[in-house]
């Protein structure tokens, strides 16, 4: 496992299956495509915070009725210290922008993931 694909390990708490696929293809492929990811997750002075770079996924995930993946990133909210009133909010706007049929897709499993993690 090359630096790139165990740094971006570090920083996501799990190995993206992207990263691994690619690195299965090709190990410069993989690390490649961890450099990219470790980019877009570096913290930078001024910039967005871990948690709301997680919130703007989770959003995504959400408004795209990526269930899977959102319970994934409520994990990673928790560890950032998102309060429940900010997984809320966040919820809402994809519900506005997924819409509702999606926000009813994705809510059931979401709910049952605050309460396992106390919100």
């Amino acid at each position: 496992m090359g630096k790139n694909i165990q740094e971006i390990k570090d920083v996501k708490g799990f190995l993206p299956r992207s990263v691994a696929y690619a690195e299965r293809l090709n190990e410069d492929f993989g690390e490649g495509l961890a450099g990219f990811y470790k980019s877009v997750w570096a913290e930078r002075e001024g910039g967005l915070s871990m948690k709301n770079k997680h919130l703007m996924v989770f959003a995504v995930a959400c408004s795209n009725n990526n269930v899977e993946s959102a319970v994934k990133i409520m994990e990673r909210l928790h560890k950032f210290g998102a309060i429940r009133a900010e997984i809320v909010d966040t919820m809402m706007i994809a519900a506005w922008t997924g819409g509702i049929q999606n926000f009813t897709d994705f809510s059931a499993a979401i709910l049952k993931e605050m309460e396992k993690l106390g919100y």
